[in-house]
């Protein structure tokens, strides 16, 4: 009788930790975890500080994975206002008394943390965008996308202000994903890109830094200035080069371990990587991210409400941003921005919005399981 009860306790608790995990998220997540603690211990001098900083991290993530997979989407989008409300005023923060690090100020200094308001809307905004047109579902009429618009450039401006052309550009597109996703018509979609086209003159002219200029300008030759501006990108192209099919090995790393590599940890992690697990290592990696970035899609097509779609189509492919930006600057065919390789790079507040992400395309997942019109 006892062991009876024991048995349906343990059925209960298993169905409580599990039920709300995504299998096909949840063991990619995983993998990426294991596979970005060897590289992390290697990346920094074989030091197990940071590791056991990133495994709290993770932990706290697969706490957040737990809690939000099981809330409906329809429940966290009562908060995606207040949500974005909260990380415009700390932006505003960061304008007025932020934290200075190396000549940008995208901190701010709360007493007991020191906060990346910006890592907030990568949530807040999204999600904000896809409330609203949730909202006036099937009655949309092109001033609600002139608003939704409205919605995306005001923390973006101030995004950019910090200076951070990086984030500021990945967190307007997140919003724009939500506005595509949404239905907006290919004519509007093609003048938007003939707008922007036709006004990167005054881009380049006004709205980006010398540094930045210097980055682009850099990215097109950057041999031009080897010990200078192009030294990161020439660092680790030679890095993911000399990794070959194979790569040198976990802990043999010379570009790594020689300290060629910048920022060996966070941006740059993806050359350490390459050098290390060469080709056959990036392709494993590009495969697991094609599984989240595949299911992302699959469980959005799946989606009951527009705001459970739009949503999940947006989280997904900011989650592509991300890799593809960060693998992009790394590998030479982007500018090099303040952009981290999701789940691998070290960092708290990154790895706890992207797990973030995660777990909201897991409660979309089970609100599509309950539907009605689930098959």
């Amino acid at each position: 009788m006892f062991a009876a009860k024991e048995d349906n306790l343990l059925i209960k608790a298993k169905r409580l930790l599990w039920d709300p995990l995504d299998p096909w998220l949840f063991y990619a997540v995983l993998a990426i975890y294991l596979m970005s603690m060897f590289l992390l211990y290697s990346a920094d001098g074989q030091d197990i500080g940071r590791l056991q900083s990133k495994t709290l991290h993770t932990v706290l993530g697969i706490g957040l994975l737990l809690s939000i997979a099981r809330i409906r989407p329809q429940t966290l989008a009562r908060f995606a206002l207040p949500l974005y409300i909260v990380g415009v005023i700390l932006l505003l923060g960061v304008h007025f008394f932020g934290v200075t690090v190396n000549g940008s100020t995208r901190w701010l200094n709360l007493g007991i943390i020191r906060l990346q308001p910006s890592e907030i809307m990568k949530i807040g905004l999204p999600m904000t965008v896809a409330w609203f047109f949730q909202r006036y579902a099937g009655r949309l009429v092109w001033y609600h996308y002139c608003i939704a618009m409205l919605l995306i450039v005001i923390p973006g401006a101030l995004i950019l202000k910090q200076p951070d052309l990086g984030t500021a550009t990945l967190i307007m597109a997140s919003g724009l994903f939500v506005v595509f996703f949404a239905g907006l018509p290919w004519k509007a979609l093609f003048g938007a890109i003939i707008l922007f086209v036709v006004s990167l003159p005054l881009l380049w002219t006004y709205g980006m830094h010398d540094y930045q200029k210097v980055r682009v300008m850099t990215l097109l030759d950057p041999s031009k200035d080897p010990l200078g501006a192009g030294y990161h990108i020439l660092q680790s192209m030679i890095a993911i080069g000399s990794g070959g099919l194979w790569g040198k090995g976990w802990l043999n790393g010379t570009q790594t371990h020689l300290d060629y590599i910048p920022e060996a940890t966070t941006d740059f992690i993806f050359a350490v990587y390459g050098e290390e697990f060469g080709f056959i290592g990036n392709i494993l990696l590009l495969g697991i991210y094609t599984v989240i970035l595949g299911r992302g899609l699959y469980i959005a097509s799946k989606a009951p409400t527009l705001y459970s779609r739009t949503l999940a189509g947006a989280l997904t492919m900011t989650f592509f941003c991300y890799v593809f930006v960060n693998m992009g600057m790394v590998s030479g065919i982007l500018p090099v921005v303040g952009v981290p390789l999701p789940l691998v790079s070290y960092g708290g507040t990154a790895t706890l919005s992207i797990m973030f992400i995660i777990a909201m395309l897991m409660g979309i997942a089970n609100q599509s399981k309950k539907s009605p019109y689930h098959s």
